[in-house]
């Protein structure tokens, strides 16, 4: 009984997702599809060099937004393989011509508007059906109720059934009844196919595949060089702190030893001041060690580390951790620093006064999302952290995608290919 009222509440979620769904694909796709055209065509014009890039941008938006629910609804894994823009060293930014001639030259720009034509035909019907099968039989059932005598001027048809009478209404609530079963069984495949179909559009081919080998071996490289000025930050940390600390403190020892006899007064001063410096130099010690790897995260594991990280937040916070097993210790850690940063983030410039995070493994995947309330516009760019987020996990083959409509809320997705133990 529990197994047949939990298939039901599934398919009826994956119905009244698929019915809000299908408004962003007819409607959403299609404005968009048709923007995205008229732009292109001014381009020789100039007026599409203005256009196209936001456009485009908003394009981008909406299709990480399906791959954003694509994973969440129906573990359905869309790569995100769109080209960074290379910037002008002197201004850091791309001129609006070249922004253009990059994103008409990106494959990807093409899959994206190919993808908007597939989504508001195809994948909306697959979306209606999905919310149909469930919502059609309620018809069947009002007819048999004796709705239709309101028809018996003209025949009411239900699918394939006349409805002209008692009997033929309550043949439409048979009807119903098989529709509803089939809705029951169909609903959360048909879904999850509209997301496959979506996959299948939005999908890199080979080649692109291959430059996304060189795009992580490029990464790999950008981390090892990453490594070693890590390493020379810690030497640095060591040299003018803990290290400059240590060494007066010998100092002072030797000072008080040639004291204790002549001035105790003097020698019990200095060490006063050894005992502070040395707790002085524990304490820069700890904080370097945690920098490099938290223990709590070495001991209890990512999720504990989260918890205890979202712990010292000024923001009400919430966090879900579904991981039966625990990851490499270098996923871990470059999993923990990215959620560290992307709550730093969300302190500093979202103005939300709560947010959530959510982690969990499925499918070979480890998957974490930060949401929260605050104002958006949150978006991937030179200098900003959630750049430095999608170097961190790219190092891992990972994958960041950003949702955050202005007036929020902001949805922060990491996703890293890996094991559990």
């Amino acid at each position: 009984m529990n197994s047949a009222q939990g298939r039901a509440r599934t398919a009826l979620l994956a119905g009244g997702r698929a019915f809000v769904l299908s408004f962003a694909s007819i409607v959403g796709s299609v404005t968009l599809f048709v923007l995205s055209v008229v732009s292109i065509v001014f381009v020789p014009l100039g007026v599409g060099l203005i256009t196209t890039p936001q456009i485009m941008e908003a394009v981008r938006t909406h299709a990480n937004r399906r791959r954003l629910l694509a994973a969440e609804w129906s573990d359905v894994r869309i790569p995100v393989p769109y080209r960074p823009f290379p910037k002008d060293p002197r201004t850091g930014f791309t001129g609006q011509v070249e922004r253009t001639t990059l994103l008409l030259k990106d494959p990807a720009t093409w899959r994206d508007l190919r993808w908007l034509l597939l989504d508001m035909t195809a994948g909306y019907v697959l979306l209606v059906f999905a919310f149909a099968l469930l919502a059609y039989p309620l018809e069947g059932f009002v007819l048999a109720a004796g709705l239709w005598r309101v028809f018996q001027d003209d025949t009411y048809w239900y699918a394939f059934v006349p409805v002209t009478s008692q009997a033929t209404g309550l043949a439409a609530a048979a009807l119903g009844v098989v529709f509803l079963l089939v809705g029951l069984w169909a609903s959360r495949p048909l879904l999850r196919l509209h997301f496959v179909l979506a996959r299948a559009s939005l999908s890199p081919t080979q080649g692109e595949l291959t430059q996304r080998i060189d795009r992580l071996t490029e990464t790999r490289h950008e981390a090892v060089d990453t490594a070693a000025s890590e390493l020379r930050r810690i030497e640095r940390d060591l040299h003018d702190g803990a290290q400059a600390r240590l060494v007066a403190m010998g100092m002072n020892l030797g000072t008080i030893e040639a004291l204790m006899e002549k001035d105790p007064a003097e020698a019990k001063k200095l060490l006063s001041m050894a005992r502070t410096s040395s707790a002085e130099a524990l304490t820069e010690l700890r904080d370097l060690v945690r920098g490099i790897h938290p223990p709590v995260l070495a001991e209890r594991g990512l999720g504990d580390a989260v918890k205890a990280l979202a712990l010292r937040l000024p923001v009400a916070s919430e966090v879900t951790v579904e991981l039966p097993g625990r990851a490499d210790a270098p996923v871990e850690s470059a999993a923990y620093f990215a959620v560290s940063e992307a709550l730093t983030n969300v302190v500093k410039h979202s103005g939300a006064d709560r947010l959530w995070v959510d982690m969990h493994h499925t499918d070979g995947m480890l998957r974490i999302s930060v949401t929260d309330n605050g104002k958006g516009g949150a978006s991937v760019g030179s200098g900003s952290g959630l750049s430095g987020i999608e170097r961190r996990l790219g190092t891992f083959d990972g994958v960041l995608a950003v949702s955050s409509p202005a007036g929020g809320p902001t949805m922060v997705t990491m996703e890293i290919p890996c094991a559990l133990s």
